[in-house]
């Protein structure tokens, strides 16, 4: 419905209004509108087909120019190339990020709730536990001897927060984690179910059935990093599981002992790494993908969805199919088997090969 915008109160807080130009100052962009506009108020931000005059939008995707060419939002945040079709009474903030500018402005409106310092009274805090006072512990929350939970830190209820575990400042921890194991450092995410430091699978054959290996490494997250619903992180056997500063992990991710994630790395829904691997800076890895263990994926390397990966990675390549293989070898290969699949069969009374 025109005019609502993003984010029901009923779940989001909202900031504002503000005016255009501070909103372009803000998401570093070129105002491109009459003069006197940078002075118009704006209460939030909304899709193009649904946003009003009061409201700013964005397109950062040729295939959407119909919906702005129809729309009735006060600002779009576009591209340069698509400056000249944004609709006269529309305003455009200039950008060649559209979508970084976006999440900055959509932030601005939408500021994350406010830390509120304190424990709850259900909460159970270990008498060695080191819990900063403007942290924020939530009903039902565990914490172990010798853990330490630093400033502007929020634990979300049910969450249970192991011996010794280390958590950094302004973290967010969802409802229902499990942390053991584990050293955390500024700023980390970790959404509702995530369970970080349990012992990974490693066990040794003996003539009697299996034996359980000792699991007695760590997991260390870095700074900034995200990890997503229900996934899993297991802790090092020998060495330390490490998740790399700025890394993004989607919802129901596992990631193996002693894996060692670089820097700003992508592993989507569904994905699998096995021990001992390690991936370098900047590599994606796609929904649904199965990485064995004991290989290295090169820097800014992107692993295709339901990718099977059984070796090394080369930085910078592009893989997919299991097992996996350079796009356009595989692309190849389909079409191949598709033109193999449509040759007409020999007739049952035609001459013998």
């Amino acid at each position: 419905m025109s005019g609502q915008g993003l984010g029901a109160a009923r779940f989001f807080r909202r900031a504002g209004p503000f005016r255009l130009s501070e909103l372009a100052e803000l998401a570093g962009c070129e105002l491109r509108a009459p003069q006197g506009a940078g002075e118009r108020m704006f209460s939030g931000v909304a899709p193009l087909q649904a946003a009003g005059a009061q409201e700013l939008s964005f397109l950062d995707n040729r295939r959407y120019l119909p919906v702005l060419d129809a729309t009735r939002a006060g600002a779009v945040i576009c591209a340069p190339a698509f400056a000249g079709r944004v609709p006269q009474g529309c305003a455009a903030l200039v950008t060649r990020a559209p979508y970084v500018a976006w999440a900055r402005i959509a932030a601005h409106f939408h500021p994350a709730p406010a830390v509120r310092p304190g424990v709850h009274p259900s909460a159970v805090i270990d008498e060695g536990a080191q819990v900063d006072p403007q942290a924020e512990i939530g009903a039902f929350v565990q914490v172990g001897a010798g853990a330490v939970i630093g400033a502007g830190t929020r634990i979300a209820s049910h969450a249970a927060i192991g011996p010794g575990v280390v958590i950094g400042a302004c973290c967010r921890i969802g409802q229902h984690v499990s942390l053991s194991h584990a050293r955390l450092g500024d700023r980390v995410t970790l959404h509702p179910g995530a369970r970080i430091g349990q012992e990974g699978f490693g066990f040794a054959l003996t003539e009697s059935g299996f034996l359980t290996v000792p699991q007695l490494g760590q997991v260390v997250i870095g700074d900034d990093v995200e990890i997503g619903a229900n996934s899993t992180i297991d802790r090092g056997s020998a060495t330390d599981t490490v998740i790399g500063a700025g890394s993004r992990l989607d919802n129901l991710v596992q990631i193996g002992h002693n894996v060692r994630l670089g820097r700003c790395c992508i592993v989507v829904a569904q994905a699998g790494i096995s021990g001992s691997t390690e991936l370098e800076d900047f590599v994606t890895v796609a929904a649904q993908a199965g990485l064995i263990g004991h290989i290295r994926i090169g820097a800014k390397a992107r692993i295709g969805a339901q990718a099977g990966v059984m070796s090394d990675v080369a930085s910078g390549a592009d893989v997919i199919g299991s097992p996996a293989m350079p796009f356009r070898e595989f692309f190849r290969n389909v079409a191949v088997l598709r033109r193999l699949a449509r040759r007409p069969e020999a007739s049952a009374d035609g001459p013998a090969d």
